[in-house]
């Protein structure tokens, strides 16, 4: 447990934990997933949002139930990402420094994206008709959402999936994206448990979405500046250093 926990608290992982956590918060809050979640709550539970706001230890279960599984669907593919990049990381070592500039460009234009300031690439693509499921079916319907959304939260998944790229590693990969599956899944699930009382807020995230993404958007450009102009890897080496003595070993 401590040598997880030195691999955890080393380099730069911390940091990119915290940030594949904020990236998929801010995923959340975007204004192509925050509208719909009540109505995919309302899909994976095969309850209306009067029956979910009523509430009962019955219905508060089955809607516990039915959004962690529409959470674990979309959490195997989100990780299946992070295995692969973090995969594609280690093999490319050689390279991994101009790999690592260039994705980091990529991050730059898709966080300009994300704040708008690119005309006509800002756009909600999704899937536009939702087939019903029933409770054991929320698993293939978060699947489903990982596929239909991931361009449209491409700008805050890439920035994860490169982070996972530059620690070389599938399990870190595997971690970061698990991460980024956190602070898009804990909404959803606390979205169901808390409906009848989430009214107000979801109004007010509503209200303020440009203002929610133009912040999340300079941090995703901030986050490719890093990249681009290797002060992250600057960063990692330095917080490396707060740990002596730790080796590797994931």
């Amino acid at each position: 447990m401590n040598g997880v926990a030195e691999t955890v608290a080393s380099g730069g992982l911390l940091l990119a934990i915290l940030i594949a956590f904020a990236a998929g918060l801010l995923s959340f809050l975007s204004p192509c997933v925050l509208p719909l979640a009540p109505g995919y709550l309302s899909f994976v539970t095969g309850l209306t949002g009067a029956e979910i706001a009523e509430g009962g230890v019955e219905r508060r279960s089955r809607v516990l139930l039915g959004s962690i599984l529409f959470v674990l669907g979309f959490s195997v593919l989100f990780v299946s990402y992070g295995v692969l990049f973090g995969g594609l990381g280690s093999l490319l070592l050689e390279y991994q420094e101009r790999i690592t500039r260039g994705l980091g460009l990529l991050v730059i234009i898709l966080g300009l994206v994300f704040m708008g300031v690119i005309p006509g690439l800002q756009r909600e693509w999704r899937m536009h008709r939702v087939p019903s499921f029933t409770l054991w079916g929320a698993p293939v319907l978060g699947i489903l959402f990982g596929l239909g959304w991931t361009p449209c939260i491409g700008p805050t998944l890439t920035v994860v999936q490169t982070l996972a790229f530059t620690e070389a590693s599938a399990a870190r990969g595997a971690l970061l994206s698990f991460v980024y599956c956190l602070g898009l899944g804990l909404p959803f699930i606390a979205l169901g448990l808390a409906f009848r009382y989430a009214a107000g807020t979801l109004k007010w995230f509503r209200n303020h979405s440009e203002l929610i993404m133009r912040i999340g958007g300079a941090m995703l450009v901030l986050v490719g500046l890093l990249l681009v102009t290797g002060i992250w890897n600057d960063i990692t080496i330095w917080m490396r250093t707060l740990v002596p003595g730790f080796e590797t070993p994931l």
